[in-house]
């Protein structure tokens, strides 16, 4: 049975889109349905969206014209193109590359590919609070490194590395760019993109729709494309441009980005709110740390089954997840709190609470009266 009011905690999987994005989306596909490409009316009124769009993204963020707008269909894409395009495109500079080994499969995904490809690649490992020391990141420099990519925000854990420093150190070595995965950062923490050569966002993430998503990078990174066709998007990304999704993403970016002081400021309360209930319980080991993204809150389960809880959570109207969506359904452990350090049983058997618009501080209550619930019904 169902509690009178669901609680939704998984906002680090997917958000549900805002009416003015659905409204936005609408509008555009049924009135303004023009290919971007055409030379009639309808195609220039496309276009003049689509510029408006990317205008609105870089400004939103503070980006001047030295960077551009490459839509995708997610961050996903993005990651790929920006790291596939960019070592295809430079392999005659060097064919060394940095990464972490807490980084979104499809960041990683890609480096295990190149690697295959003939390139040396180094996967930093993480201290045990899930960031990347920035000493570790100096001693795998070399004057081979083209490319580094290491995310803002770990999508697990919480884990926030200092981009800062970071690329400072990368930029001290005219071969190598810097890429990051800012997809948990977008709308949540104060980031200075203008700090990174390319970062990857999803519109699902950020109360946009699924589907939609975008590469921002500096005007002078040559990339080389991974689709091939009409040349639209610069030539790094043919097919014909869905202006009402990239419409969308641009509104929904707009708007998260808007109001990040005054809810990352609630949405600490809240973090502090579940953790100090959560703390009451036995059982659980944190995984997140103080210093970490208060979106995220991600613990072990140290007595009982991890994917037993959320379902039995899920039977009452509240949804959490265990593993990383984009994980769960082909590994059951969770290689981001492996390389924490933490053992099997821990990495086997994670909870992540990820907080969004709709979250409240009594959610905080109801949540850890039925988690006690539950965990007192399993055996």
């Amino acid at each position: 049975m169902k509690n009178v009011k669901s609680i939704y905690l998984d906002h680090a999987a997917t958000t549900k889109p805002y009416d003015e994005v659905v409204s936005l989306f609408t509008k555009i596909e049924t009135e303004h349905y023009g290919n971007s490409a055409s030379i009639h009316g309808l195609g220039i009124d496309a276009l003049s969206l689509l510029n408006k769009a990317r205008e609105l993204i870089l400004k939103s963020f503070g980006l001047n014209k030295g960077y551009k707008v490459i839509f995708t269909s997610g961050a996903t894409e993005a990651n790929n193109l920006a790291i596939l395009g960019y070592c295809l495109k430079h392999i005659h500079r060097g064919k060394h590359i940095i990464t972490s080994n807490v980084e979104h499969p499809s960041v990683l995904e890609c480096f295990k590919y190149l690697e295959s490809q003939g390139f040396d690649v180094t996967y930093l490992k993480v201290n045990k609070d899930g960031v990347v020391e920035p000493q570790e990141l100096i001693k795998a420099m070399t004057d081979k490194t083209i490319l580094v990519s290491l995310m803002s925000t770990n999508n697990e854990i919480g884990s926030m590395n200092n981009l800062e420093e970071l690329s400072k150190i990368v930029h001290q070595y005219p071969k190598a760019v810097f890429h990051s995965d800012t997809t948990q950062s977008i709308g949540k923490d104060k980031v200075n993109f203008s700090l990174i050569d390319m970062f990857a966002i999803s519109g699902h993430k950020v109360h946009g729709l699924k589907g939609s998503g975008c590469l921002i990078l500096k005007e002078n990174v040559d990339l080389e494309p991974l689709v091939f066709g009409g040349g639209q998007e610069d030539g790094l990304r043919s097919g014909t441009v869905p202006v009402a999704l990239a419409c969308s993403l641009a509104k929904a970016i707009s708007i998260v980005q808007s109001k990040i002081s005054i809810e990352s400021l609630r949405i600490a309360k809240i973090h502090q709110q579940f953790l100090v209930n959560l703390e009451k319980i036995d059982g659980l080991e944190f995984n997140s740390n103080e210093h970490g993204s208060p979106y995220i809150l991600n613990f072990s389960l140290t007595h009982k089954k991890a994917s037993v809880v959320v379902e039995a959570l899920s039977n009452l109207g509240i949804y959490v997840s265990s593993v990383s969506a984009c994980n769960s359904k082909r590994e059951p452990m969770s290689y981001v709190v492996e390389a924490l350090g933490k053992n099997s049983v821990a990495s086997h058997n994670t909870i992540r609470l990820s907080f969004g618009d709709d979250n409240t501080e009594e959610d905080a209550e109801l949540f850890t009266r039925e988690l006690n619930k539950v965990l007192e019904n399993i055996r």
